[in-house]
């Protein structure tokens, strides 16, 4: 059997996380849903409301990362040009090695949307077997952006050593090279 999975979903935002009963968690219950239709493998899911605040965001990131064991964590919110969205330089603070294709990506299939795509700074990065992903704020734009990436995080997951990430076929389609398809311990 192998590891258990688990999945941070880090909603970064300071009107959610100031006024809890006014403002609702809608971008942290987006990324859930999306990983629940998209993941076949029993995973548990830990959930952060914070500020814009580059500490807490650290601080975050490393008990999701190092007491709780993600090995996958999407952050939504502060990717913007706005003064406190910081979720982009605290993640490439936080990881060793930057994955900008996956922020290219997510620009890509956002543009088709909305002009102002532009101005995000989404990215990802990995940390020793964690892949963290900065996703938009807005649920729909989520939705659009995991589609436009999850394809490539199960082998990305494979590659940094977390556990073996198996998709539902009927709603989304992981790439793995014919040689690791289906081989967990390849």
């Amino acid at each position: 059997m192998g590891r258990e999975v688990v999945i941070g979903v880090v909603q970064v935002s300071d009107r959610a996380s100031e006024n809890r009963n006014v403002y609702p968690n809608l971008s942290g219950d987006a990324v859930r849903e999306v990983l629940e239709y998209y993941i076949r493998t029993p995973f548990r899911s830990v959930f952060r409301l914070i500020p814009d605040d580059f500490g807490q965001i650290l601080n975050t990131f490393g008990e999701l990362a190092g007491v709780e064991g993600c090995c996958l964590i999407c952050t939504t919110g502060g990717t913007g040009p706005a003064p406190r969205d910081v979720t982009v330089e605290a993640t490439e603070a936080f990881c060793y090695k930057m994955l900008p294709g996956f922020g290219e990506r997510m620009r890509a299939v956002s543009l088709q949307y909305v002009p102002t795509a532009m101005l995000s700074r989404q990215t990802a990065g990995i940390c020793g077997s964690t892949l963290i992903v900065n996703l938009p704020g807005k649920p729909a734009a989520i939705a659009q952006c995991l589609e436009a990436v999850f394809p490539a995080i199960p082998y990305c997951l494979d590659l940094i050593g977390a556990p073996y990430l198996e998709v539902n076929t009927q709603h989304i389609q992981a790439f793995r090279p014919k040689s690791d398809a289906g081989n967990p311990s390849a």
